[in-house]
């Protein structure tokens, strides 16, 4: 088969690669579309020291079943899928309690990271286990379904918050997964919502998609979020989306006392958190993890437009010609949001 292959930091090579060969309890997919993720393009540039060459990486994908295995029962070859980034066992206390993505066994698609190495779906065929497979319905595209698995990562983030109907929330980071989950909040209920960020053609983007008000960035957020919400407190809710000191600073300092804040950015391992106002306010801070059960309904979410996904893709090309969007992806001069690689 072809595939796109990181070969070393920075650089790819789409040539021949083995075909995957199937467990008994997996299915080979014919890969028909898979979007470069953020964490991909870490990857490539080796700063987060999860995706170590020579590896195929891709997760958000969807594809057509080419081959079962022999225990597989709830699928057949044809079947139209896309399926969950993180495999999980499905055995030990984690997943018996529903907390998928905090398996002990867990491993990741398109991820090599010292404990293990799983090719990913930037490639004609990737091997999937049955377990995380999911239906495409009716005639949604498979550029929009392979949306599912950044969806999925939105609602969690969200699930996170004990979000009440009407409740007030602040999403700091309006990129990809932030415009994402500035519409997971509208859809579960949330009122008033404030989208933050630096660049303001996505703060535009934020509005069309449901942000109530969009601000710049700066030390003065907190202050307009006051203001905006009708309550000299602040927020009910935040959610950061980005990962860096000072957007956690943003985050906590506009939540309310008593308020809670759902941490889905990871950019930087270790910021500087403001201890004093998570203590003295009694604010509640939830780490955000991947998705744990949200795959269902993410899917469902795009196939009925709950959540749109169509502004947020801005090219769709070639899988040979991955490694030149790859690098405009990491020079961030463009604008683009999502792009998605079809074999």
């Amino acid at each position: 088969m072809k595939a796109l292959t990181l070969t070393a930091y920075n650089q790819f090579e789409f040539s021949d690669a083995p075909e995957p060969e199937i467990a008994e309890n997996e299915v080979l997919v014919s890969v028909k579309a898979c979007g470069i993720c953020g964490s991909d393009i870490h990857g490539m540039d080796g700063s987060s020291g999860r995706r170590i060459p020579p590896i195929i990486m891709g997760h958000e994908a969807s594809g057509e079943i080419a081959k079962v295995g022999p225990a597989v029962r709830q699928w057949k070859v044809g079947d139209r899928v896309t399926f969950d980034s993180t495999v999980y066992c499905g055995k030990c206390p984690s997943c018996l309690a529903g907390q998928v993505n905090l398996c002990p066994n867990r491993n990741v698609l398109g991820v090599s990271c010292g404990d293990y190495r799983r090719h990913g779906a930037f490639a004609e065929y990737v091997r999937v286990p049955e377990h995380i497979l999911y239906a495409i319905p009716g005639d949604l595209s498979y550029e929009h379904a392979a949306f599912a698995e950044p969806v999925s990562i939105a609602l969690h983030g969200v699930n996170r918050l004990p979000l009440k109907p009407g409740d007030s929330a602040v999403v700091v980071g309006a990129g990809l997964i932030g415009l994402l989950v500035i519409q997971a909040l509208k859809a579960k209920g949330a009122g008033f919502v404030v989208a933050v960020d630096i660049d303001e053609k996505r703060l535009a983007l934020a509005k069309e998609l449901g942000a109530d008000v969009s601000l710049v960035s700066s030390d003065t957020v907190p202050a307009q979020v006051r203001e905006l919400v009708g309550n000299p407190d602040g927020a009910d809710h935040a959610i950061e989306v980005v990962g860096f000191g000072p957007t956690i600073k943003i985050a906590v300092e506009s939540v309310r006392k008593g308020g809670s804040i759902s941490c889905v950015g990871n950019l930087k391992a270790e910021v500087p958190f403001p201890l004093q106002l998570l203590v003295t306010r009694e604010l509640s801070v939830f780490g955000s993890c991947a998705s744990a059960g949200e795959y269902a309904e993410a899917v469902e979410a795009v196939a009925s437009g709950k959540i749109k996904v169509e502004p947020l893709l801005s090219a769709v090309a070639k899988l040979e010609e991955g490694g030149d969007w790859f690098h405009r992806l990491h020079k961030n001069t463009e604008g683009l949001l999502k792009v998605i690689l079809k074999p």
